[in-house]
């Protein structure tokens, strides 16, 4: 399979697999939504899990993958003030931990670019 119908496969498996996690394991997300945000934590933990889900769903498949993408993108920059949340929260904790909090966010430029990425292939296979 040729690198470029690999990559929304490999999208959606990721967006799969981090809507499971918030589903099966809610609470270490919890802790990463922002106060602001009204109603519980547990609420937008559900909420990113079953939206992430749709999401891979609609990358997963040809007929919906370029708009799935695109928001697939949009949902990347949407989280991103959870990723923020979570460094500053974290500045205390362990070396390593306090690493993978800060690393998060700049690794959010590449996963808004890679879910562009694919919405344009899908457009140029449309």
């Amino acid at each position: 399979m040729p690198r470029s119908e690999r990559s929304p496969l490999l999208l959606a498996g990721l967006l799969a697999t981090a809507g499971v996690a918030h589903l099966a394991a809610p609470r270490q997300f919890d802790a990463t939504v922002p106060r602001a945000l009204p109603g519980t934590p547990r609420t937008w933990t559900y909420a990113s899990g079953v939206a992430e889900l749709a999401l891979a769903a609609g990358v997963a498949l040809p007929r919906t993958r370029k708009a799935a993408a695109l928001a697939t993108a949009a949902f990347f920059v949407g989280v991103f003030p959870a990723n923020v949340k979570m460094a500053v929260d974290w500045r205390h904790r362990p070396a390593p931990q306090r690493a993978a909090a800060i690393g998060r966010l700049p690794l959010q430029i590449p996963l808004v670019l890679w879910a562009r990425g694919v919405a344009k292939s899908a457009e140029a296979q449309a």
